[in-house]
């Protein structure tokens, strides 16, 4: 599946420390690099109302993480998911009568164009879930052989639109199971940190089916979902059906990373169950870590709740760039805020990041800007690569820039470029 347009990156001279990114599994702040190439999997969207501003904050903190990767001098293996069939989507679909396709294909384009626009890298791996149905089968299958999964007749579960009987066999991933054999040292709460009452409150509400008769275990995550009627379907190893949720993004890691790569980033509301479920099914594919570190964007609340297709309280990059705002200012808006918080995002916001990119441009282009001294600017080069180098910090990042800016750069070119590089931010 093809990604979006790559924005030129200028080259600064000198490096950049490693970054230390802060590890849920851990709570604590780690240094981030694998072998010679840094590699990272970010999960993707499940494209039925792409893209808000909660998407772009999480693309945008891993972005940045990347930045400061390549100018840290290490290539980077980025690769990312689509979840072209799910539950959300055909919902969407049949609600709105739109062919399920034909949605997914629709967002999919709008979010490729938001994230250009938003000068966001792209993945080097860019994979939808319907590209790698037999893949997932057979990680499935592996499952059932290592006893580390199981099979549950559907027996019409009354979870059907039609209202017609469905049959065959669900499956499951026997989480106690995996647990006890601590497959790449993985057990329940490796990656989440939660305790048992907060993870069942997590599951319910994100995906899981605590309650469905027949589970080994409340938290066993659905890895098959048997043919039902008037879905999507495909023959495979394991019968026909479709894949589970969080068996994906495990198949598409390691499939296009492999084993124990840097880091696995997503919002924090995948947490739990997803990147939790997803460790554990690749440790027990592999016997290895899924990664070295599990790192969450915050979340973004508008209107006083927090940001969801399902309230309906979506401010969407699309619509701010209709409206006339320069995408450069969107990403400013965001970069002013610590990836990691939880925020609110209000217009003044985007007014204040308008007013600053105003102010950084003004500062590249003055008359003056090419005839002073550089040591300004080299110093302004080392807060900001000392900023994000710490856990990525774009606020104390912004403000070295806003310094340099008005007290004049000396070196227009290297602002310039520093500013381009390191933040994403064309002055010119």
């Amino acid at each position: 599946m093809r990604a979006w347009n790559r924005p030129d990156i200028p080259v600064l001279p000198g490096r950049s420390a490693l970054p230390r990114l802060f590890d849920t599994a851990s709570a604590s702040q780690i240094e981030v690099a694998t072998g010679e190439t840094a590699r990272l999997y970010v999960c993707g969207i499940t494209p039925y109302d792409a893209t808000h501003i909660g998407h772009a904050n999480t693309y945008l903190a891993f972005d940045t993480l990347q930045r400061v990767w390549r100018d840290a001098g290490l290539p980077v293996r980025y690769a990312q998911n689509v979840t072209d069939v799910d539950d959300p989507l055909l919902d969407r679909a049949r609600d709105t009568g739109v062919d399920w396709r034909e949605l997914a294909a629709s967002q999919v384009e709008l979010f490729r164009a938001d994230m250009e626009a938003l000068r966001i890298v792209p993945p080097d791996d860019y994979v939808a879930v319907t590209e790698v149905i037999d893949e997932v089968a057979e990680a499935v299958a592996e499952l059932l052989r290592l006893g580390l999964a199981y099979r549950l007749p559907v027996d019409d579960a009354g979870d059907d639109a039609t209202g017609d009987e469905a049959t065959g066999e669900d499956v499951y991933f026997d989480v106690a199971a995996a647990s006890a054999a601590g497959p790449g040292g993985w057990h329940l709460g490796a990656e989440s940190r939660l305790d048992g009452p907060a993870m069942l409150r997590m599951f319910a509400a994100h995906g899981g089916d605590p309650d469905r008769a027949g589970k080994r275990g409340t938290l066993d995550p659905l890895l098959w979902r048997a043919e039902r009627p008037g879905e999507p379907v495909w023959e495979t190893v394991v019968g026909r059906g479709r894949p589970g949720w969080h068996i994906e993004c495990s198949v598409i890691a390691l499939s296009r990373l492999g084993e124990d790569f840097a880091v696995q980033g997503g919002g924090s509301d995948l947490l739990f169950p997803h990147h939790e479920m997803s460790a554990a099914h690749a440790s027990a594919l592999s016997g290895a870590p899924l990664a070295r570190c599990f790192s969450h964007a915050g979340m973004i609340g508008y209107q006083g709740e927090k940001m969801s297709k399902s309230l309906g309280n979506l401010v969407l990059v699309s619509r701010l760039r209709e409206a006339g705002h320069d995408p450069a200012a969107v990403r400013l808006a965001l970069l002013a805020h610590h990836y990691r918080s939880d925020w609110e995002w209000t217009p003044a916001d985007l007014d204040a990041a308008e007013r600053r990119l105003a102010c950084w441009r003004a500062a590249a282009s003055a008359p003056d800007a090419t005839t002073g001294t550089s040591v300004g600017t080299e110093r302004m080069l080392a807060d900001l690569r000392a900023a994000l180098a710490d856990d990525l910090d774009t606020p104390a990042a912004l403000a070295a820039v806003d310094a340099a800016a008005e007290s004049g750069p000396g070196d227009a070119a290297l602002f310039t470029d520093a500013v381009d590089a390191l933040l994403g931010i064309r002055l010119r």
